[in-house]
């Protein structure tokens, strides 16, 4: 409905305009003016008896009727311009006097209050002690120097920004920053320790310029505490290690830290990729785990490898093997890239063949997807190269037609292999995204072992050799996390496995059934669990109604009171319930009813959009025991991007620090990106692109 509008009263010659002030005639009757709005308004009575308001800024009379109400006077406001001025330089004004007021008053630095009337505005308050852990906050979490307080540009912009603030030292703001990383790490102790799922670790071994060695120990979870499922990463340590440390020492500081993070019993699984002797490392970690009944499957879903680093060293090993035609092909590229005068007739050659230009490119020794690009390059410049080789047909440096097939071949391989890598880097990602491309892989080098080509066949031979012995450790996990994908469950496993073994049908339903009895069994140590009995999410009902209440209401020594029961925890089992009792069979598990139902398709948009942990938790009610899992196996690593050895070096700022100064920095600086990550919601800079000072200590 449209609010009245400002009506003016009309004054015409035959009524006459005499106005009385209303308060000039007692009426015992009236009602007494209670609307903020009289503050601008003076209501008078005229002659004739009727009542005007008289605006006090502009003097313009509108109605003032006892049915007229006051929003037309309010509307009038809105659009007074005299009020309008009158306010904006009132509040100039108040604050200018504030201001001199604070530099005036007791000399309290910090102070920041005016006295009198001007105390019933909170907008000018002052407080040093919050504005001191917001500049430590905003050093720690963008990386700049502490030193930046003893900068007289920054200084300046502060001290013209707030007259009020009194700029720290570096010591002081080391202090705070320090402090903050304490605070922050007793929080995120407090999160993981109430969080009631399993978590797994990464470890990476990193390298400062002044050559000392750190150790940085990250765990993955799944955040189920807001409205949605988030998969997190956060770095617990970035601890100094000696640069003779063993691998059993290193294992021991991992326990250590763990022990002191208070999560050694929730450990799901461990990824090593960039530890120094990884397998010794998990080795001795489960050899002290295993006794203590403390892992799945008895340990046998505890030391992993990611995707990433699987193909990595798949490809890197096998291509040793390749190193000749790789140097040719090196050496082609250099002398048409670094000979000015056969550079030119390149171009002119390109030119004249109408080949489009694109970079020739020149790999980088130890990195295959250089490699690639190298031969990629070379390929597209094919005729180019051979026109060239055809005018200096003595230079022994361009490559022969056996040569040239060689190359086109491993490319084609190589192109395939690095179209998975390039589907990896994919912000924190869940464990069941990858396992498809990696049966694919597996399947194309079956393929390409039976190429026609030698170069080809010994080329995939060895890589097949080399990639089975790596994706062993981690099919396990990969298989379980894509049966608890709702899209494929076991469709995925049975279609690639016989795929992969081709006419050995004995061997690919023999390796069908395991990964199925495996998961299984891991179901049922869930069910069968007493850390899944008390976490209410993972409730069941179990044949009547008393049980499934007893499943709610007693859980052992860490029963509820009643006083803490919820209505939702009332209703734990009503789908199990209502499943069971409507078809009149007996009891069926969790993974009986899942498997039975068929898999989930959407309905529209890319398949790899699919929100996998928004649908466990909408289901987890009807599915409580594999819910619980989905939680834990989908937060394993496998499907990160580990960091070379280049990658994992700080930088010069941090390389001058103390150890405690550094580990402190790097962890709380990757505890505060929370803050960040909200700031950019709400339409601000992305601050987790690297930019001038800041900490690159870890990939985002």
């Amino acid at each position: 409905m449209l609010a009245p509008a400002a009506m003016e009263v009309p004054i015409d010659g035959t009524v006459s305009t005499t106005l009385a002030s209303v308060n000039a005639v007692h009426n015992p009757r009236a009602r007494k003016l209670r609307s903020a709005v009289w503050q601008d308004f003076t209501k008078e009575r005229r002659a004739d008896g009727n009542c005007v308001a008289i605006c006090n800024h502009c003097k313009k009379q509108l109605t003032a009727t006892s049915r007229s109400g006051t929003t037309h006077l309010r509307n009038h406001l809105a659009i007074c311009t005299t009020t309008s001025t009158r306010r904006a330089g009132k509040r100039r004004k108040l604050i200018v006097r504030r201001i001199l007021h604070n530099k005036t008053s007791t000399g309290q630095p910090g102070d920041g209050h005016a006295s009198g009337e001007d105390n019933d505005n909170d907008s000018t308050h002052f407080d040093q002690e919050l504005s001191r852990q917001d500049l430590a906050r905003m050093i720690v979490q963008h990386g700049y120097r502490f030193s930046i307080v003893d900068d007289l540009g920054f200084r300046k912009f502060v001290k013209n920004l707030q007259p009020q603030f009194s700029m720290v030292s570096y010591d002081i703001v080391r202090a705070d920053s320090m402090a903050i990383y304490e605070s922050e790490r007793l929080k995120l102790q407090d999160v993981l320790l109430k969080t009631p799922c399993r978590v797994s670790m990464s470890v990476d071994m990193w390298r400062s310029s002044t050559q000392m060695d750190y150790l940085c120990l990250t765990c993955h979870y799944i955040d189920h505490s807001g409205d949605e499922w988030k998969l997190r990463k956060k770095i617990l340590n970035f601890v100094h290690v000696e640069e003779h440390f063993t691998a059993n020492q290193i294992a021991n500081l991992i326990l250590e830290k763990l022990q002191q993070w208070g999560i050694e019993r929730k450990v799901a699984s461990v990824v090593l990729d960039n530890c120094t002797n990884g397998d010794i490392v998990a080795a001795e970690l489960l050899r002290v785990m295993q006794p203590r009944r403390l892992l799945l499957l008895n340990g046998n879903l505890f030391h992993v490898r990611s995707c990433a680093h699987i193909l990595n060293l798949t490809v890197e090993e096998s291509l040793e093997q390749t190193s000749d035609i790789i140097n040719r092909v090196r050496e082609m590229i250099q002398n048409v890239k670094f000979s000015q005068e056969r550079l030119q007739k390149f171009l002119d050659t390109a030119k004249l063949l109408q080949i489009d230009q694109k970079l020739l490119v020149l790999d980088s020794p130890n990195n295959w997807p250089s490699t690639y690009l190298m031969f990629d390059s070379a390929c597209y410049y094919h005729d180019v190269l051979v026109r060239l080789a055809e005018q200096e047909a003595n230079y022994a440096a361009f490559l022969t037609a056996k040569e040239w097939a060689d190359v086109k071949a491993l490319t084609e391989i190589l192109d395939a292999l690095n179209n998975t890598m390039e589907k990896f880097p994919v912000e924190i990602p869940t464990a069941n995204l990858y396992f498809n491309d990696m049966c694919e892989i597996q399947v194309l080098l079956n393929t390409w072992r039976n190429s026609p080509s030698p170069v080809v066949a010994q080329v995939a031979g060895r890589m097949l050799k080399k990639f089975e012995g790596y994706w062993d450790l981690t099919r396990p996990v990969m298989a379980f996390a894509s049966i608890l994908d709702p899209r494929y469950k076991m469709k995925s496993i049975e279609y690639f496995f016989q795929l992969i073994y081709g006419n050995d049908q004995f061997t690919a339903k023999a390796t069908i059934e395991a990964i199925k009895q495996s998961f299984t069994s891991l179901c049922n140590e869930y069910e069968h669990s007493a850390d899944s009995l008390k976490n209410p999410a993972v409730l069941f009902y179990a044949g009547n109604s008393s049980s499934c209440m007893s499943s709610v209401y007693n859980t052992g020594n860490d029963s509820k009171t009643f006083s803490r029961i919820t209505l939702s925890d009332a209703r734990r089992g009503l789908d199990q319930y209502i499943q069971e009792s409507s078809s009149g069979q007996s009891f069926k598990s969790d993974l009986d009813l899942y498997l039975e139902e068929a898999v989930y398709r959407q309905k529209e948009g890319n398949q790899d959009n699919f929100d996998i942990l928004g649908w466990w938790k909408s289901f987890a009610a009807k599915y409580p025991v594999l819910s619980q899992m989905a939680r834990d196996i989908l937060a394993i690593p496998v499907s990160i991007i580990p960091l070379d050895s280049e990658a994992r070096v700080l930088n010069e700022y941090l390389s001058t620090m103390d150890p405690s100064t550094v580990e402190g920095l790097v962890c709380a600086q990757d505890w505060l990106r929370g803050d960040t990550e909200v700031a950019n919601s709400d339409g601000h800079a992305d601050d987790k692109v690297p930019r001038g000072d800041e900490l690159i200590v870890a990939p985002n």
